[in-house]
């Protein structure tokens, strides 16, 4: 895993969901640390070369990237602290996200109508539509567990979230590290974070079992245990589409897909 300052932009909404921007950030930077991309790097979609507005595109996605991994971190926060106006925050950044997401859609299909571009420059457009999906993907999920972690905190937390913890660590991982190799244009990496997934994958079934076991032994916990196990469901969805975006780096490199991973088909 390289452990270099990338290119990158991490950004972060605060409580009226406004985007902020700071430092470059390394490989491993916890959610809510933010960069901003150099000077170089930025430019307008109202005009400029192809570069500038691929570079432009670019700059956006890591945006929604962020968005959304920050998103995901509270989300997992409320279920943990039973914080209902944590999870109302993530539900309100959904319309973010989706803005986002609407927006740079727009502008892939007007850089591909104006420049027409060919081999590895349309995969690069190409590419950018389809991360933008996951990452809106990845967003729901949250709201997902948001919803959940508005449930739950209406009553004490009664059943343990250890293993759960655990797969919000790797999965966040998965997330940040699978945008960072699409910026370093780094294959090793994007190779570690579809591995990753399947320590994800066991770890969920771990805390099926567990919460299963639980409730068998104490009904009372049978409401607040179900949703837990919901909770690490959508968990194993955001890392699939994580995988998803890690994939699609290859594609990008190479022209060729993976054969030896299935596609993933998370919802």
């Amino acid at each position: 895993m390289s452990e270099a300052c990338a290119p990158a932009v991490r950004a972060t909404y605060d409580g009226d969901m406004s985007l902020t921007a700071t430092a470059p950030f390394r490989a491993g930077a916890t959610p809510s640390e933010t960069t901003a991309m150099p000077p170089e790097y930025r430019a307008t979609v109202r005009g400029g070369s192809f570069e500038h507005r691929l570079a432009h595109l670019q700059e956006e996605t890591l945006r929604m990237g962020t968005l959304v991994l920050g998103m995901v971190h509270d989300s997992l926060s409320a279920v943990r602290l039973s914080n209902s106006v944590l999870a109302e925050g993530v539900i309100a950044a959904d319309d973010r996200a989706d803005e986002m997401h609407d927006s740079i859609e727009r502008t892939c299909i007007r850089v591909l109508a104006l420049y027409s571009p060919l081999a590895r420059d349309l995969r690069l457009v190409g590419t950018i539509l389809k991360i933008v999906t996951d990452l809106e993907r990845i967003g729901d999920h949250a709201v997902d567990i948001a919803k959940t972690a508005r449930r739950m905190a209406e009553e004490p937390l009664n059943v343990p979230t250890q293993r759960l913890a655990v797969m919000q660590r790797h999965t966040e991982w998965m997330v940040r590290e699978s945008l960072q190799a699409y910026v370093d244009r780094d294959l090793d990496l994007a190779a570690e974070v579809i591995r990753r997934d399947e320590i994800v994958d066991s770890n969920y079934d771990r805390l099926f079992t567990e919460i299963l076991e639980l409730m068998e032994r104490d009904v009372t916990r049978i409401k607040q245990g179900t949703w837990i196990i919901h909770v690490g469901r959508y968990l194993e969805r955001i890392a699939d589409h994580a995988v998803n975006v890690a994939e699609r780096l290859h594609y990008v490199e190479t022209g060729e897909r993976r054969k030896s991973d299935p596609p993933k088909s998370a919802s």
